[in-house]
C-alpha cells in the first residue's frame, strides 16, 4: 500500500536517461578533473532546450549555471548569423556631365505665350510639348 506521504514517480524521458548514462559511465573513466567532452555537452544543451534547464541539470548533474551559459552562447551564436550583417559596397564614380539647361519659349499666333526653363534634366520632344500645351491635336 502507497503512503500519502511518498511523491508520485517522475516520468524521465529516455534521452535524458541515456545521457544521465552516459556523462555518468564518463565521471567514472575520466582522468582527474578533465573537462567534459563537447558531444555530451552539445546533447545537454539540446535536451534542456527541450525539457527544461533546471530539469536536466538536476537529473543529469549538471551546475545549472554551466549549461545556462552553454545554452545562452548558442543562442547569441544563432542570431548573430541570422542578422544579415553589412557589408561595404564599392560604387562606381558617376559621370561627370556639366549641367544641362535650356530655355524654351513658344507663342501661338493668337498671342499667347509660354515659356520653359529646364535645368539637369533630359531634353523633352519640343513638338510634342508645345501641341501638348497648346492644346493642339497631333
Amino acid at each position: 500500500m502507497e503512503s500519502k506521504n511518498m511523491p508520485a514517480p517522475i516520468d524521465i524521458p529516455t534521452e535524458l536517461k541515456d545521457l544521465s548514462c552516459q556523462i555518468e559511465q564518463w565521471r567514472r573513466t575520466r582522468p582527474h578533473r578533465m573537462p567534459m567532452p563537447e558531444p555530451l555537452w552539445v546533447l545537454a544543451t539540446n535536451l534542456a532546450r527541450q525539457h527544461g534547464l533546471a530539469r536536466v541539470a538536476r537529473l543529469v548533474r549538471l551546475d545549472y549555471y554551466c549549461l545556462k551559459n552553454r545554452i545562452e552562447s548558442l543562442h547569441e551564436g544563432n542570431s548573430a548569423t541570422s542578422v544579415a550583417k553589412p557589408t561595404f559596397i564599392e560604387l562606381p564614380p558617376l559621370p561627370v556631365n556639366p549641367v544641362s539647361e535650356c530655355t524654351i519659349e513658344l507663342e501661338h499666333p493668337r498671342g499667347r505665350r509660354m515659356r520653359i526653363h529646364m535645368k539637369g534634366a533630359p531634353m523633352p520632344d519640343v513638338t510634342a510639348l508645345s501641341r501638348t500645351l497648346w492644346g493642339m491635336k497631333s
